[in-house]
């Protein structure tokens, strides 16, 4: 939020103002110590005249990692059902493969 203000040209002060709360309010919301209540983001969207990915900064954010293959995933868990020397054996294998 705090970019999209200052590319406005706005001050905290301004920005409250407009959105008719208090400077305070503003600057906790720009360092993360109060939530903003969605109703509150909209508003404060359209006085900056941004959109609310922009505003929140999510639009910049690489996609989340996803976990192993469903396939892997399964192999991972019989693995790890196994009695550990075979554990041992498996680990040691994978190891071998990787490495080469």
């Amino acid at each position: 939020m705090s970019a999209a203000r200052k590319h406005e040209g706005l001050t905290q002060a301004q920005l409250a103002e407009a959105a008719g709360v208090s400077q305070q309010i503003i600057a906790d919301y720009e360092t993360g110590s109060r939530h903003i209540p969605v109703w509150r983001l909209t508003c404060i969207a359209e006085i900056l005249g941004v959109g609310l990915v922009e505003l929140t900064g999510r639009g910049n954010q690489k996609p989340l990692k996803r976990g192993p293959t469903p396939r892997i995933q399964k192999q991972l868990e019989a693995v790890a059902a196994l009695p550990k020397d075979k554990q041992a054996f498996v680990s040691e294998v994978l190891t071998n493969i990787l490495a080469s």
